[in-house]
């Protein structure tokens, strides 16, 4: 085997239960739901595994609990010696991508990306912004539609995420021209997401903001595992850059495609996702269908991925 990557996912992945055989399993996934409750002074257990929907999708709830779940998840491998060479998320899930770097405490994290969910969320006035996604298209299509289309308002692309799937965001009409320019331009599928701000766009800039006052409290650590970050697509390895990257990217692109080539291009062959849900390993086959792709969110994917990495 090469090497392995531990991926992490963003938001959109949780959903109720997440996480709960694994922490009912292992005692030391079971602790990480403890120390987010401490961390964040409310019921972290109860809110994922008996909450709803509704309550799990407010930002600032779902930005903490799935990267609670992530980490939690990701405990039974730790402790079969499972390390990653490699460390990324999308977008959320570069903050467990250094809880795992060893560059922020899981305290730290989950209590920043709660901090961060709310100001993402106040940054734009629900109803003014909206995200589209682009399928079919290559991303120089994508980039002209964005700039045409900025005649109406603020648009631009969010999220390069495989070969064909690019993410725009910004401005309601701004965002629907261009999706509608991307059809005209020979896009499969041009479609509004249901989401609740125009997540890494410009609009995004106040929440940045105010994200590096929270994070200029913090201390980091010196990182233990090399993270592919999404602002460069390519590898951090000095704590020094990484506050003023975890601000940019809150209004910048995630360069997930990019991300995921950098570690094809240093030897990584197995990627494994950790925490709710199965979106990156799809990306990841998109990008390279060689590559090897595991997923650890319950008993079931994580015996499998076990039975590969041990």
């Amino acid at each position: 085997m090469g090497k392995v990557a531990f991926l992490f996912p963003g938001q959109g992945a949780q959903y109720v239960g997440m996480g709960k055989e694994i922490a009912d399993e292992y005692k030391s996934a079971s602790k990480v739901f403890d120390e987010a409750t401490e961390a964040l002074g409310f019921d972290v257990r109860e809110m994922i595994f008996n909450g709803d929907d509704e309550t799990l999708k407010i930002t600032e709830n779902t930005q903490p609990t799935i990267v609670t779940t992530s980490i939690a998840c990701m405990q039974p491998l730790l402790e079969k010696g499972i390390r990653p060479d490699f460390v990324a998320g999308l977008s959320l899930g570069e903050y467990a991508a250094h809880v795992t770097a060893g560059t922020i405490s899981f305290k730290d994290a989950v209590a920043l990306v709660k901090k961060r969910g709310k100001y993402m969320q106040e940054a734009v006035p629900i109803g003014v912004g909206a995200m589209a996604a682009i399928i079919g298209l290559e991303n120089n299509d994508v980039i002209e539609c964005c700039k045409e289309a900025s005649q109406v308002g603020i648009v631009e692309p969010a999220n390069f995420n495989c070969p064909g799937q690019i993410v725009v965001a910004g401005e309601k009409a701004a965002v629907e021209k261009a999706a509608e320019l991307c059809k005209a331009k020979g896009a499969k599928r041009a479609m509004l997401l249901p989401v609740s701000a125009p997540f890494h766009c410009s609009l995004l800039k106040p929440a940045g903001e105010k994200l590096a006052v929270e994070l200029d409290m913090v201390s980091l650590n010196d990182i233990k595992i090399p993270v592919v970050t999404n602002v460069t697509g390519e590898t951090v390895t000095n704590k020094d850059f990484v506050k003023d990257l975890l601000v940019k990217q809150v209004s910048t692109s995630v360069l997930l495609e990019k991300s995921i080539r950098t570690m094809l291009d240093a030897g990584v062959d197995t990627f494994v996702e950790i925490g709710p849900g199965k979106v990156l390993s799809g990306f990841v086959k998109k990008i390279d269908r060689d590559a090897k792709v595991l997923n650890v969110e319950n008993l079931e994917t994580l015996n499998k991925a076990l039975e590969v990495l041990v």
